[in-house]
């Protein structure tokens, strides 16, 4: 738990609330939706979250409302990781979002988090979030109820979050949250909360269902590869003989055939690998986020093991997908020999699409892993 008295040791600094949530695009064309969301988010802070800081001498800043020069990325995380309070609005799940939530639910400080009525995500659903509406009633309340979270936590103390999408319980030990505080006011460490590597290996678990599934991927690919090929030998034999259409047409039906439960079961690890990518983001990007805070002397035992994980894991995909491409990208030809190859053609290019996404997040994760690597090789 935070205290009041932790917080009137940093007293002497100016209190500051750090605003994290979608911004929008100011200079995008009036009726955008990135307009848009500019003056929506815009109407969130200057009506609801700055007026509940100010009361109690906070001074709330967004992004965009940061002075210094500088790179923007690091002053965000700076802001993130050091500020007095955070305020997130998680409206819609944004990954900008969650992953700076990541970030600063592992350092354990203050963290209030708003969101608009049926936009909120599932990942932290568990936690508290105060709700709002776009009525200027509903944005009043919303206001009323952060005004009195700062009360109660600034009298009572603010409890550490522990969210099961990011990282539960990390510390890094030398600040004001590595300890609960019990009621008679002094430290002591929960048993049962997990360290570092306890974390890592949650998520390796999610990492190790992940190969399975490009495991799986690989396999099926390899099958439809056979029955192609089987079927391009039977093809060219008929047209070698001058077979009637019909008897070509037989050919590409059984072909259409052989690889209809193939291309369903490749359609549906797709969806679950994809699935299972969007729900390991946000906690292995506040992972490599606490490495990249941590120096290369102090990460322990697993980070290398977990980095090397990423990047093989990657490199795994990067080869699947280059297997399933050339055969999506002859999709539309094979779609106009026959009405037999729709279905099968249409789930082997549904399976690419998901696959593409879900392989670009995961390239996004290696290239931050081998940065990484090669630092604590430096």
């Amino acid at each position: 738990m935070i205290t009041s008295q932790t917080l009137r040791q940093e007293s002497d600094q100016p209190r500051r609330c750090f605003v994290v949530g979608p911004i929008g695009d100011p200079h995008a064309a009036h009726g955008s939706p990135e307009r848009e969301a500019y003056e929506h988010h815009l109407g969130i802070f200057e009506q609801v979250i700055a007026p509940a800081c100010e009361k109690y001498g906070i001074t709330a800043v967004r992004a965009d409302g940061i002075a210094h020069a500088g790179d923007i990325n690091e002053q965000i995380c700076r802001h993130v990781v050091e500020s007095y309070l955070v305020v997130a609005d998680v409206s819609g799940g944004n990954p900008n979002v969650m992953y700076e939530l990541g970030l600063r639910h592992i350092t354990g400080k203050p963290t209030i988090h708003i969101g608009e009525a049926g936009q909120l995500p599932f990942d932290i659903a568990s936690i508290r979030t105060i709700r709002y509406q776009r009525t200027r009633s509903h944005l009043a309340g919303a206001c009323k109820e952060i005004e009195s979270a700062l009360e109660a936590g600034l009298r009572d103390g603010f409890e550490l979050l522990t969210p099961a999408r990011v990282l539960r319980g990390l510390q890094t030990g030398d600040g004001p949250a590595s300890a609960s505080e019990v009621g008679d006011g002094e430290n002591a460490e929960d048993e049962d909360s997990p360290g570092l590597l306890d974390d890592f290996a949650v998520i390796e678990d999610g990492l190790d269902e992940t190969t399975a599934d490009m495991e799986t991927i690989t396999r099926t690919i390899e099958t439809i590869g056979v029955l192609t090929e089987r079927s391009g030998t039977e093809m060219l034999e008929l047209a070698q003989a001058n077979a009637p259409a019909s008897a070509r047409l037989a050919a590409v039906a059984r072909y259409a055939e052989m690889i209809s439960a193939p291309a369903g079961e490749l359609n549906i690890v797709a969806a679950a690998f994809g699935e299972r990518m969007v729900n390991l983001d946000s906690g292995v990007r506040a992972a490599l986020g606490l490495i990249e805070m941590t120096p290369p002397n102090e990460r322990g035992e697993g980070t290398e093991a977990f980095l090397e994980q990423l990047i093989s894991l990657d490199e795994a995909a990067q080869d699947g997908l280059a297997q399933i491409g050339s055969f999506g990208t002859s999709a539309g030809t094979m779609v106009r020999v026959s009405r037999h190859l729709r279905k099968p053609v249409r789930e082997i290019s549904s399976a690419v699409t998901q696959l593409t996404v879900a392989i670009t997040r995961m390239g996004e994760w290696s290239a931050k892993a081998r940065v990484l690597a090669r630092s604590d090789t430096a």
